[in-house]
């Protein structure tokens, strides 16, 4: 009996149906992108794992897909390693690389051995999968499309401030309801300075940004087992739970951090951008939110996160500046910003919402009919000019009966049938069949152009 076929868990097949869906997304952000001046490059599946390994801190390292070596990869592993099932250090002699992880690290070691190439600041994006050794669930996948913008080379915030306005003008076309969360790790940096475990910024992010999955408590619990005094979890109650306008917010920042350079620093850079949408026509709702940390490392500044407001779902986007991330690959003082749009939640947060509109579906708009082959012939000359004209259109490919090639226009939701017999080819027309109404009309080509245009 033959292997029933399957795909990995994590992963997923789209039809012709969801892949216009996910080209509606695809085109409609990626038109945003190009109105902010950024441009399209691409990037291997593949890095080596030497560009990947340790920029994700060790949660990420763990979630790296990594490839064997071809051919004999075991012909160079130490044996007692082997023996001892030491899979760390084994992976090291037998796999050199690795899927990426995101679209970031590579973007940085792109811009470091293509610099004398592309011009500073550089603003580019990215529309590309990633994979990820994650436990598959709902709204989370092993391979998922990111679509990221990121701008190197550039420290002014006013770069920030165009991300919001990206995100805003992407979603508004989306029609999502969505919530803007920033915060800055100089913040959460100050934060820690104060509480006495300036040293610990990295076990304090990676827990505070698990609190929206496991609750505050877990996350004290975490920050206990990492070895914080509870004196110093104790201290970070209150500026974890801060409420209040994104003003109060901020003033309140500004007493709690008054000996921290860096969190007052951090405070100052968040006030300028809320200050600059302010004056800009930015519909979307941003919010202070100190909890925010995303876990990953390179971040050194501001940080965003979206979420779906209709939607019991993870963000749907997140990104920050990150001043350091290039330096790991020889080009230092480079700083810059970015954020990812994930398109995998952005598509299961559109079927929930159904808000596709109808005409982003359907690929064919006309079919026609084939009565055999003259008629063929004539419907070939026909759909030339159609397709010329911007109109997705087709011919039956067999003279099979009417019924069957009707019921393919209905499973297609083609919204016009062409009908091309003897009387029509005798005066030069088409018959027009209107799939929603029934309605019939005897038309020119040029006709039939105007009315489906």
């Amino acid at each position: 009996m033959a292997q029933k076929p399957a795909i990995p868990k994590g992963t997923r097949d789209f039809t012709p149906i969801e892949m216009a869906k996910r080209n509606f997304i695809f085109d409609t952000i990626k038109s945003v992108f190009l109105k902010y001046g950024y441009q399209p490059i691409e990037t291997p599946a593949m890095e080596n794992l030497s560009t990947l390994m340790g920029k994700y801190g060790e949660e990420g390292d763990k979630l790296l897909f990594k490839i064997l070596n071809s051919g004999d990869f075991l012909a160079k592993a130490d044996e007692q390693l082997l023996a001892q099932k030491n899979s760390v250090k084994t992976t090291t002699q037998i796999s050199e690389k690795g899927l990426r992880y995101d679209l970031t690290v590579p973007f940085a070691r792109f811009v470091v051995q293509h610099q004398n190439e592309i011009t500073f600041p550089f603003k580019r994006y990215q529309i590309q999968p990633v994979w990820r050794a994650d436990r598959p669930q709902k709204g989370r996948y092993r391979e998922f499309y990111q679509c990221d913008v990121d701008v190197v080379g550039s420290n002014s915030l006013i770069n920030e401030v165009e991300l919001i306005q990206i995100v805003d003008d992407v979603y508004k076309a989306l029609k999502i309801n969505v919530l803007v969360k920033i915060n800055n790790r100089k913040i959460l940096s100050g934060i820690a300075e104060i509480i006495g475990q300036a040293d610990r910024i990295i076990d304090i992010t990676v827990a505070i940004d698990k609190l929206d999955k496991i609750g505050i408590d877990k996350v004290n619990e975490e920050l206990l087992q990492k070895g914080l005094p509870q004196g110093a979890v104790d201290k970070l109650q209150p500026i974890i739970n801060l409420s209040g306008t994104n003003q109060q917010k901020l003033d309140t920042l500004k007493t709690v951090l008054q000996k921290s350079n860096v969190g007052l620093k951090g405070v100052e850079e968040i006030e300028t951008v809320l200050n600059y949408l302010q004056t800009l026509n930015v519909n979307t709702n941003v919010e202070l939110d100190l909890t925010l940390a995303r876990g990953l490392n390179y971040y050194t500044g501001a940080i965003f996160e979206v979420k779906a407001l209709d939607v019991q779902i993870g963000s749907i986007t997140g990104g920050g500046r990150y001043d350091d991330l290039t330096g790991v690959f020889g080009l230092r003082d480079v700083s810059g910003v970015g954020i990812s749009f994930g398109a995998d939640r952005i598509y299961d947060v559109m079927n929930q919402l159904e808000l596709y509109p109808k005409e982003s579906i359907v690929s064919t708009r006309l079919l026609f009919v084939n009565f055999g082959e003259r008629e063929a012939l004539y419907s070939l000359q026909a759909l030339q000019v159609l397709r010329q004209a911007g109109i997705n259109a087709e011919l039956y490919p067999d003279a099979a009966k009417m019924a069957k090639q009707m019921n393919y226009a209905n499973k297609k939701e083609i919204a016009f049938v062409a009908i091309t017999g003897e009387n029509e080819m005798n005066q030069g027309k088409i018959t027009l069949k209107n799939m929603l109404t029934g309605e019939q009309q005897l038309l020119t080509v040029e006709e039939v152009i105007n009315i489906i245009a």
